[in-house]
């Protein structure tokens, strides 16, 4: 099989835009310093149009296969913005890039379709957006609960900001929330872990000024 030859992130944008055009509404790099000797590193961000998500996804894997860090989330109010965050170039010193893919799904309508044809590592944060954010993501091959208990309230998505998201009487005791009478209570630790004593600093004798290292007198 061969490689796709490595690419600056200015070259990874003018393809997407050659390939996108008005299906992208935001294509930016930014530069970050790594390490010690601040070394640039470079992120590339790109949002388009829900329905090319899948799309942008491919050509990502013609330039390079790439690895999915994690699908992030935000509610911005009207819409919930998901960020397909990737590395590319992996392993490549100096060379690897983070690229994040974003669409922004309006709350009348939270579908999105699952990439784990293409990745199929996305299914567990596929799995975590729809529990969280209560996004539909459309042929999922498991669409079971994994993060959130199965008595947890149905239609209250903890990391919404809108009236579905969590109740302020769910935060007082969260973990008594609709719990079964027949699961123990949380246990209490026998002897409480004590408070660390500050270190007291000892005074230099006087007439001699406080040493902080160099040669013994």
């Amino acid at each position: 099989m061969n490689e796709t030859p490595h690419r600056t992130p200015q070259e990874i944008v003018d393809l997407y835009k050659a390939e996108f055009g008005a299906g992208i509404h935001d294509a930016r790099i930014t530069e970050r310093g790594e390490g010690v000797q601040k070394t640039k590193g470079y992120n590339i961000w790109i949002r388009l149009d829900r329905n090319l998500l899948k799309p942008a996804i491919k050509k990502l894997m013609d330039i390079r296969f790439p690895h999915l860090a994690v699908i992030a989330g935000n509610d911005l109010g009207t819409e919930i913005e998901l960020l397909y965050i990737f590395s590319v170039f992996y392993g490549t010193k100096f060379g690897e890039y983070m690229v994040t893919i974003g669409i922004r799904l309006p709350k009348t309508d939270l579908t999105v379709p699952t990439i784990t044809d293409l990745i199929p590592g996305a299914l567990i944060s596929e799995r975590e957006k729809q529990e969280f954010f209560g996004i539909t993501v459309t042929g999922i091959p498991d669409g079971r609960r994994l993060f959130l208990p199965d008595d947890f309230p149905q239609g209250v998505y903890p990391w919404r900001k809108d009236e579905t998201g969590i109740k302020p009487e769910m935060v007082r005791e969260l973990w008594a929330i609709d719990r079964p009478k027949d699961r123990p209570v949380p246990p209490v630790p026998e002897k409480p872990v004590p408070e660390k004593k500050p270190v007291e600093e000892v005074p230099a004798a006087e007439g001699k000024e406080k040493k902080t290292g160099g040669a013994p007198e």
